[in-house]
């Protein structure tokens, strides 16, 4: 376990940060603080599919992820005139996107990257890519019959996990969702953050399709199945179990509840919002587009062909990640 000491000095500031801040906010640092923030660095080289980037999206696959989507965009869209929708990507990495090299048929298409406004009005299709992973997430753990709340100190230059006395404000309201019963010793990652992005997003002025790609579990899987919680890091395309390891230079992320962002959809004016897997979504939802993938490919093991079986492949994408998408009217 390592951290830079210009992370420790900014940790250090931190109000109770000798006894414990809450995780949320120990993410929330190591994520977005503007000067050792892990997706606020210019330089660091986040996304791509070698081992000089961190970890690979399906954007990644782009146009091939693109293109796909965009087909299926339109049908989703149930017959309107995808001319007269504006293409808006949220939380895409500054000068990239999903549909930069695509032909789509949609009115106009732009991103909005951190740290700029999300803003839409009119009729819009709003898509992202493992946007709502990476908000931070508050940590519990079932400890003599009762939720404890998990935060981090720093203890000289050593940061540590510990319980805090008493659940943050910001847990506490929302400490009815936590489960009456659990075994001793069992975590849960909460995303509590993803509800109130999404409601920001969906409280503006706009109508039509609402398409995320993330992955994330039901609530029972999350409070019931996962014991050991869902945050891990992300580093040279590796994997971690450490969460305090290096904070500000590797990705920090876990599994959002889909359940919550159903729900608030369905509170916010849009009909039924489904989650599917990658695979299925993209079989059922973009045919015509697979369908030209192949045709132009025919009689050869193309690179395109790859990308369409890495987006698919329940062994790789397809079963990983999942799609949600609910249209307003």
């Amino acid at each position: 376990m390592g951290s830079s000491s210009a992370f420790r000095d900014v940790f250090r500031a931190e109000p109770h940060a000798a006894t414990g801040v809450s995780f949320a906010r120990f993410m929330e640092l190591a994520l977005f603080h503007p000067t050792v923030g892990y997706y606020t660095s210019p330089t660091r080289r986040r996304v791509g599919r070698d081992k000089g980037a961190d970890f690979y999206t399906a954007t990644s696959f782009s146009p091939v992820f693109g293109e796909l989507v965009a087909d299926a965009a339109v049908g989703l869209l149930a017959g309107k005139n995808p001319a007269d929708y504006e293409l808006v990507e949220v939380g895409a990495e500054p000068g990239a996107g999903a549909f930069r090299d695509v032909a789509h048929p949609f009115k106009s298409y732009r991103t909005i990257s951190y740290p700029q406004p999300i803003e839409m009005r009119g009729r819009c299709v709003v898509f992202s890519n493992e946007l709502f992973d990476a908000q931070p997430f508050h940590r519990v753990v079932r400890r003599g019959g009762a939720w404890r709340e998990l935060g981090v100190a720093l203890e000289g230059d050593e940061l540590r996990e510990v319980e805090l006395p008493a659940l943050t404000a910001e847990l506490a309201a929302a400490a009815d969702r936590l489960p009456r019963e659990a075994p001793e010793g069992y975590h849960i990652d909460l995303p509590l953050r993803t509800v109130p992005l999404l409601r920001h997003m969906v409280a503006q002025p706009w109508t039509g399709l609402f398409l995320a790609f993330d992955y994330g579990r039901s609530w029972a899987v999350l409070a019931e199945e996962l014991p050991q919680g869902s945050i891990r890091t992300y580093s040279h395309q590796k994997q971690g179990d450490d969460v305090l390891d290096r904070p500000g230079e590797i990705d920090l992320t876990g599994h959002i509840c889909w359940d919550w962002l159903v729900d608030e959809l369905q509170q916010n004016g849009f009909g039924e919002a489904l989650v599917e897997s990658q695979e299925a979504f993209l079989t059922k939802r973009a045919a015509a587009a697979m369908q030209a993938i192949v045709t132009a490919e025919a009689g050869r093991f193309s690179r395109r062909k790859r990308d369409l079986m890495h987006l698919l492949h329940p062994g790789n994408m397809g079963q990983k990640f999942q799609a949600l998408h609910a249209l307003r009217e």
